[in-house]
């Protein structure tokens, strides 16, 4: 007798800087989905694809949660929730070491999405992330206490998305919310984002390594150029950023910084395309951008890869 085959699409969805991202290249074994300390980093909900001989789940990584206010972020929540609506299965992602110390915080800032995601329909599990950064671990019963308190009856997992604690109990979850179906993607396949956006992806990941404050917010990556040799890729890239002062920033001072966020990019990029990579950035001003829908649509910001 054949084992059962589960197949099709769960979303990671929570407040931004909850741990998804890390979550889902910690699962894959590969590096999808950008992850910084900042949050805000995803702006698109990008898939990631883990097939195992009797599974196939298709990840929605999806974009913080929070009140949309402006074009951008109404833009990242609507992809938030055009992926739940493709899913058979939802993982809500919270903070564990965020409210280890303030429990009562969790029910305010989880209230623009804790209600909607119940009356969706789709079956959904509660990862309580970063345990690994709570000590002693009795401080994690009062946040537990508030997820149940939140959301009745549904299962609550303690995980660490960076050490891997936890994520057994996890999967086994996630792949009993699955129906059983044949696999959507070959098993070699990692994700559905075309590569350029990927790459895009990566060079923006080192801004937000490498800026301070709010500068990365007013950040935006667009591949221009993608010439394939025999062994080499060559990369034009457009960083775009909102104002005068932005683009010294980015640039810094004698080409320093915009050198060295080339210099981590083109390393990522050399792993990911296991060719040598010319990488070639510019940096252009051009204002308003984060209020502009139609040239952060050409940017892949709120889609769904």
């Amino acid at each position: 007798m054949q084992p059962v085959h589960r197949s099709g699409s769960i979303a990671l969805i929570g407040p931004p800087n909850a741990g998804k991202s890390t979550f889902l290249n910690s699962v894959l074994g590969e590096k999808i989905a950008v992850v910084s300390p900042k949050p805000g980093t995803t702006r698109t909900a990008i898939t990631g694809i883990w097939t195992t001989a009797t599974a196939q789940v298709v990840f929605f990584d999806t974009p913080g949660l929070l009140l949309p206010r402006g074009t951008m972020n109404r833009l990242l929540v609507e992809a938030a929730w055009s992926a739940i609506a493709a899913s058979q299965g939802v993982v809500v992602f919270v903070d564990g070491a965020r409210y280890a110390d303030r429990p009562a915080a969790l029910a305010r800032e989880t209230h623009p999405f804790a209600k909607r995601v119940v009356t969706l329909g789709v079956p959904f599990v509660v990862a309580v992330n970063k345990i690994d950064h709570v000590t002693p671990k009795a401080r994690l019963l009062a946040v537990l206490a508030a997820c149940a308190e939140r959301w009745p009856g549904v299962d609550i997992f303690p995980v660490s998305a960076r050490t891997g604690e936890g994520k057994e109990r996890l999967l086994e979850a996630i792949l009993a919310m699955l129906p059983e179906a044949p696999p959507l993607y070959p098993p070699d396949q990692l994700s559905t984002a075309p590569l350029r956006f990927l790459a895009a992806e990566i060079v923006r990941e080192q801004l937000f390594l490498q800026l301070r404050q709010e500068i990365p917010y007013h950040v935006a990556v667009e591949v221009e150029e993608w010439v394939e040799e025999p062994g080499m890729t060559h990369i034009g890239v457009v960083i775009f950023v909102s104002k005068i002062s932005h683009k010294a920033m980015v640039i810094g001072k004698g080409g320093a910084r915009l050198k060295a966020v080339g210099q981590a990019a083109r390393a990522a990029l050399k792993e990911l395309l296991g060719t040598k990579v010319y990488l070639e950035t510019w940096v252009k001003v051009r204002e308003g951008w984060v209020e502009d829908e139609a040239f952060l649509r050409e940017l892949g910001v709120g889609e769904v890869l």
